[in-house]
């Protein structure tokens, strides 16, 4: 098995060493334009290789991960790496924010795609890209896991308490997100799309407030969710949907090990 993993952040690291201990000999290469990131990676068994060199790479690997943000041209990987070899399969990570806004309601991959901002709308363009080479795609909620969560916030200062009545978002833990990625190498849908999510979307103050009562850290005092210093954080609140997982479950027979933000936030902390 040879992997090429686009982009090597979070969930493409999470998901190679599933792979590696799902399937013992994979060979892992990555692709990174820090050089010193590079040779890091090279000290952890990694291949890794600039993005501009990635071309022989794409080529001889069984299966392609596809991590970077798409610009105003959709996925800057596409026009690189084609065409798709036949049973090459092909995982391109998106985002749940292509679905926008729903005031709260439920959306399923076959919602209509409405994003509110311009990331959304790239996003929808880059699927479409892959989609039409026989891509799978996966779309992502709020993503946390080791060194990237709550407890770690709270632990730093960097917390923000924030309660906007009715609001909830779905989240999923690294490791969840990296054995759905194994699972559809294992019954692959060219062209399918999921949505990878815990069981349970809620509140952030919710979530906040469980991970203070698990490490008996202060709660920061509350901020208004359209506090103008903090523009990214008003983009995210006027999202508000609820996502569903259920075609993961039923088609690829995965579900996740950390349900709810309360198992995942006991493991870490």
């Amino acid at each position: 098995m040879n992997l090429l993993v686009f982009g090597y952040g979070f969930i493409g690291e999470a998901f190679a060493k599933a792979l590696t201990f799902a399937v013992p000999g994979a060979r892992i290469t990555a692709t990174a334009r820090d050089p010193e990131k590079r040779a890091r990676l090279q000290s952890q068994g990694v291949i890794a290789i600039d993005p501009a060199d990635s071309r022989s790479a794409f080529e001889a690997a069984d299966a392609v991960l596809i991590t970077p943000a798409p610009g105003d041209d959709g996925c800057p990987a596409f026009a690189a790496l084609q065409p798709v070899r036949s049973g090459q399969w092909i995982g391109y990570l998106s985002t749940t924010g292509v679905y926008g806004d729903r005031d709260g309601g439920w959306v399923w991959e076959d919602s209509e795609l409405c994003p509110t901002s311009a990331e959304g709308r790239r996003r929808v363009l880059a699927e479409s890209q892959w989609l039409s080479a026989g891509a799978q795609v996966f779309r992502l909620p709020g993503l946390y896991g080791p060194g990237r969560n709550v407890v770690e916030r709270l632990r730093d200062g960097t917390a923000r308490r924030i309660h906007k009545p009715g609001h909830v978002f779905s989240r999923l833990h690294h490791d969840d997100c990296a054995s759905a990625l194994v699972a559809s190498l294992n019954r692959p849908r060219p062209g399918g799309a999921y949505n990878l999510c815990d069981d349970e979307p809620a509140p952030a103050d919710q979530v906040l407030a469980y991970a203070a009562q698990l490490t008996g850290l202060p709660l920061p005092d509350p901020t208004a969710w359209d506090d103008p210093r903090y523009p990214a954080m008003q983009r995210f609140y006027r999202d508000n949907k609820r996502v569903s997982n259920a075609r993961a479950k039923a088609e690829l027979g995965w579900f996740p090990r950390y349900p709810t933000y309360r198992e995942g936030l006991r493991a870490l902390a």
